[in-house]
């Protein structure tokens, strides 16, 4: 039949990513919708079902004569582990192929302990999870891991990361993936932020800038509705751009960085030298919150430190929304405010006409159903789900 030697290229994973979108169809269906022939549609069902990738549902459609079978995307037949690792604090998840989360746990972990005593608590962690949530280990089809530095993303391993020390060139993916026997995804904390932020909130964007606002200052941006990661994985590292007139020493080695600046770790030291106990980010947010004057006008004016940074970029990159994210987000309009005023002040009309600047619809969570989304899209490819069912 016409147009049936180029549909053959269409094998079992691109089937599954048509029933990935929550309806069940039929093996007509199907037919039409790829052009296969039926016994083809049939022979790839049957591999997806052997690996229990689709299952028959239990209610057939019927279109006025005998019902047929219909088939859907088994979503709870594999689960994916999910770490988002801060500075000093760590947030989990088990999350199901439908992104639906099983279990998530947060808990204060300064990567600083190095490599070794974090992923080892990682694993342990990961393993009373499985139990909890009543997954064997043989499910886990993935782990995405996400960490606050540069992260070579085909290696998965840290490049000389600040604040991470001993972590350098560390084998993250062989480490994990030899204890949880399962393929680790790494990326840096923020591009898996964005990842999550843009498929649970923002999935309408075309073209999207992340900024984490937390110990550090990072971006994480989504072009085309795909995340740029650069020749390297270092895109986004916005935390280091210098700012003029600042001499201020950066954990970087250099000097006038804005994370330098307006980072959560220079608010607290800046609050600290004036006799005001805080410790980090979150002291200072919470200070604020209890009507700190002077952690709001800190926080306020970081918002306009990275404000000038980022109306750069609008004007190179033109946007459609811009989202805040981490621990100084969570002061809410006063860093919003910092933010726009500065973006909307010093960026070109046209590239402001419609953009939008917001806080973060999922706060902490962003991270680890980021972490999560890159692994499942890596685990349900249509070329690896064709790998996994020719054996």
């Amino acid at each position: 039949m016409p147009g049936e030697a180029s549909s053959q290229n269409i094998g079992a994973g691109a089937l599954l990513t048509i029933l990935r979108d929550g309806r069940a169809r039929t093996r007509a269906e199907l037919v039409q919708l790829t052009g296969l022939a039926r016994s083809t549609v049939s022979q790839r069902l049957d591999a997806l079902m052997n690996h229990r990738w689709v299952v028959a549902t239990e209610d057939a459609i019927s279109s006025g004569g005998r019902p047929a079978a219909a088939f859907a995307f088994n979503e709870s037949v594999r689960v994916v582990l999910a770490a988002d690792l801060g500075a000093t604090h760590a947030r989990l998840a088990v999350i199901d192929l439908g992104m639906t989360v099983l279990l998530e746990r947060a808990a204060e972990l300064p990567i600083d302990r190095g490599p070794e005593a974090t992923l080892g608590w990682l694993v342990t962690a990961f393993r009373e999870m499985l139990a909890e949530a009543g997954r064997d280990p043989a499910q886990v089809c993935g782990v995405g891991v996400g960490l606050p530095g540069p992260v070579e993303h085909t290696t998965g391993q840290p490049v000389n990361p600040p604040i991470m020390p001993g972590w350098d060139g560390f084998p993250v993916p062989e480490w994990l993936g030899g204890r949880l026997g399962a393929p680790v995804l790494v990326d840096n904390d923020v591009n898996i932020m964005a990842l999550g932020e843009h498929w649970a909130a923002r999935p309408e964007a075309d073209h999207m800038i992340f900024i984490k606002m937390g110990t550090g200052i990072g971006c994480g941006i989504v072009s085309d509705r795909r995340l740029h990661r650069g020749a390297q994985g270092a895109a986004g590292d916005v935390g280091h751009i210098r700012l003029g007139g600042s001499d201020v020493l950066c954990r970087c080695g250099n000097v006038g960085c804005v994370e330098a600046v307006a980072g959560g770790a220079a608010l607290a030291a800046a609050l600290r030298a004036e006799g005001i106990d805080a410790s980090g980010s979150r002291d200072v947010v919470a200070l604020m919150r209890a009507g700190n004057t002077r952690a709001a006008q800190l926080v306020r004016q970081a918002g306009r430190e990275v404000g000038g940074v980022m109306a750069s970029i609008v004007n190179f990159f033109n946007p459609s929304v811009i989202v805040i994210g981490g621990d100084i987000a969570e002061a809410g309009e006063h860093v919003l405010a910092g933010v726009r005023e500065v973006i909307y002040s010093r960026s070109l009309p046209l590239a402001t006409q419609h953009l939008g600047i917001r806080a973060s619809e999922l706060g902490d969570r962003a991270g680890v159903v980021g972490a999560a989304v890159m692994v499942v899209e890596y685990v349900l490819a249509p070329d690896t789900i064709d790998r996994t069912v020719a054996g």
